[in-house]
Formats: structure tokens, sequence, C-alpha cells
């Protein structure tokens, strides 16, 4: 979903590169699974050497196909990667109270707005942050009694979580309204709605399906609904 994202702006932005998306697609694919798998000492090693790997060839498609400046951004993004949820540190960003919304809303607005474009794009910054983090935040609805840090839903409870959600969402919108061509913004107000949506029935009893399949589509609906617009039109 977070490629599907990127590529959005890509089109937005007329710079579709195929090496690019792979890049994109192996970053967050394997800081998905070295996150998730860091805790299992059976596949750790497995797993470690799979992520050098895809260092490997992500290190390759970027020094082939572009400059030492997007291998330098690309590691800069990486060791934030590492700073959010890693073991070996003794402290980390996940423990942080309150900040982690927002800290993976800046990593996903960095490759968005920094990584796939040659200048910084200050206005795909905001739009990916400002949505991202609003995102994050029925996550968090969801594991308020297994968090063992205090987060927004632990602190000013669900429902307040929510309409912080929604208003997230609508300044990311109104952001997208002005600085998107016509398609673009379309396709963002559309996602907005469904995500209004899918936060107003966010509860911590729903399924685990419900966030890491519905809620987690949301960041992948901005590109289904472009492509939609443009068959239509």
């Amino acid at each position: 979903m977070g490629t599907l994202f990127a590529v959005f702006f890509m089109f937005e932005q007329n710079i579709i590169k195929t090496p690019t998306i792979a890049l994109i697609f192996i970053t967050y694919f394997s800081g998905y699974i070295y996150t998730k798998y860091q805790n299992s000492k059976k596949v750790f090693y497995k797993v470690l050497v799979f992520n050098v790997i895809c260092g490997i060839i992500s290190a390759g498609l970027i020094i082939y196909n572009h400059n030492d400046g997007r291998l330098v951004k690309w590691l800069i993004i990486v060791i934030l990667g590492l700073l959010y949820d890693s073991k070996f540190l003794k402290y980390f960003v996940r423990e942080i109270p309150l900040f982690k919304i927002f800290y993976v809303g800046l990593t996903w607005a960095l490759i968005n707005s920094w990584l796939i474009l040659p200048e910084f794009n200050s206005e795909i910054f905001w739009i990916s942050w400002i949505f991202i983090t609003a995102l994050v935040l029925p996550f968090d609805i969801r594991d308020m009694r297994s968090d063992t840090v205090v987060t927004f839903p632990r602190l000013i409870g669900i429902q307040n979580t929510k309409y912080l959600a929604y208003g997230l969402i609508f300044i990311s919108l109104l952001i997208a309204i002005f600085y998107l061509k016509t398609g673009f913004s379309f396709a963002f107000f559309l996602t907005s709605i469904f995500t209004y949506v899918l936060i107003y029935f966010s509860e911590n009893s729903n399924k685990e399906t419900y966030f890491s399949f519905w809620v987690e589509t949301c960041s992948g609906l901005p590109l289904l609904f472009l492509l939609l617009y443009w068959l239509i039109n």
C-alpha cells in the first residue's frame, strides 16, 4: 500500500520509473519483514540475510538508475526506519509516548516528497504526513489495551481520537484540493470519504482484518480512484 501511495504522487509529478517503484516496494517490504520477525529467534537470521540482500539490490537500483544523492536519501530513510522499532537499541521511537503516529507519517512522507523526487516537494510532504498520521490512529485504537506506552486513545479516549483523525484527514484533503491536479485531488477526496467511514467504525473490538486489510488499504485508494477516474474520462 505504501508503494501504491508513492506511485500516486509519481503520476502526479509525471516521473513514473520502474526502478524507483521497485526500490520503494523493496524498502517497504524488507522493513515490514524486519519489524514483524525481529523477535523470532527461529527466523531472525534468515530475515537479517534477506534484508542484507534487499539492501544490496536497493543500492544497485539507485546507483545504476539514479545518483549518489538519491542513495544518501535512501540511507537516511532506512536509518529512520531502524530507529522506529529495533529491539537491539536500548531506546527506540516506538516507545516514546504519543510520538509514534507522527514518526510513521514522517517516514512515509519523506519517501513520497523527497526520495522519489529530484527536489523536496513541501505540498506532497504535508499531504502524505498528515494523511498517514491520521491513518495510524485507528491502529492505536486497536492496540490501546495492549500498548505499554501512552497513546492518543489511552490519553483522550476513542471518540476524541477519531475527532483528531477526522481533522487531520480534512487538513490533508484541503492541501490536496488546492495543490494537486483535478483528477488527483478528486481521487484523494474519494479516499478521504472512505477513510472517514473506516475511522468512524474503528473500535478495539473489531477483527484484526478490519485494520490490517481495510484501514491499510486506504493508502492505496488514491491510485485506485485515480485509475478509475482516467478510465471513466
